[in-house]
């Protein structure tokens, strides 16, 4: 698992060179799902902290099989970051809220709202709005043109903290075809930043997977979600 998680670290400081842009910019979220604690172990002991999972269940199980797991000490479990990035029920909000440190597909203001009435007092969660970029009816978000209004009143909900966008592409035969659609949500988020919402920050893009996350990089990703490229074939 490690030179694999080297191999990525390198790829994406040179996508990084080649546009100009300092590494440091661009976080690895390890996409999880359905990977056993053993690979994510291995993934740990190179560096990474940081944990992408689709599914509430899921997430809660691997968080109950690391309270006994002698993988981790209890530190290093303290020490990991756990995103949500698949479709969350609102049903299944506040299981989500005990279980991930950032909740990067909130894709409705329904969603939002729910979060914020349930959120503790005094707890502030940071959330990426997921945007449909391809208006594909199988896929969640929402579409360019309802982000502004959705945003102006998510912003007014208390304990969200509103860090940019987050989108899933339509498939793409290769990674360049994905750049306009990267492009597009880049394009997005400064028109949003240019809003100057109070509460708001458009600095985080969650964009670009195993295939494509280095064209993503190259349009301004600060976070790029691989899975199959760190951890194999499911």
């Amino acid at each position: 698992m490690q030179e694999p998680w080297q191999q990525i670290r390198q790829r994406i400081e040179a996508a990084c060179r080649r546009c100009g842009r300092d590494p440091q910019q661009v976080r690895l979220l390890a996409v999880s799902k359905t990977q056993p604690l053993e690979r994510m172990a291995a993934l740990w002991a190179a560096g990474q902290i940081h944990f992408g999972e689709n599914r509430v269940q899921e997430a809660r199980e691997k968080q109950s099989l690391l309270a006994a797991s002698p993988h981790f000490s209890l530190p290093e479990r303290a020490a990991l970051q756990w995103h949500l990035i698949g479709p969350l029920q609102r049903n299944k909000a506040k299981l989500a809220l005990e279980l991930f440190q950032m909740i990067s597909s909130v894709d409705s203001l329904a969603l939002a709202e729910t979060l914020s009435a349930l959120l503790p007092v005094g707890r502030t969660l940071p959330i990426l709005l997921q945007v449909n970029l391809g208006q594909e009816a199988q896929k969640h978000g929402l579409a360019a043109e309802t982000l502004l209004p959705a945003l102006r009143q998510i912003a007014m909900l208390p304990g969200l903290q509103v860090q940019g966008l987050m989108a899933i592409p339509p498939w793409t035969a290769s990674a360049e075809e994905a750049r306009p659609y990267f492009r597009q949500l880049a394009q997005l988020a400064r028109q949003m930043a240019a809003e100057k919402i109070s509460g708001v920050s458009m600095a985080e893009l969650s964009m670009g997977m195993s295939q494509d996350y280095e064209v993503a990089i190259e349009e301004g990703a600060t976070w790029v979600r691989v899975g199959s490229a760190l951890f194999g074939p499911r």
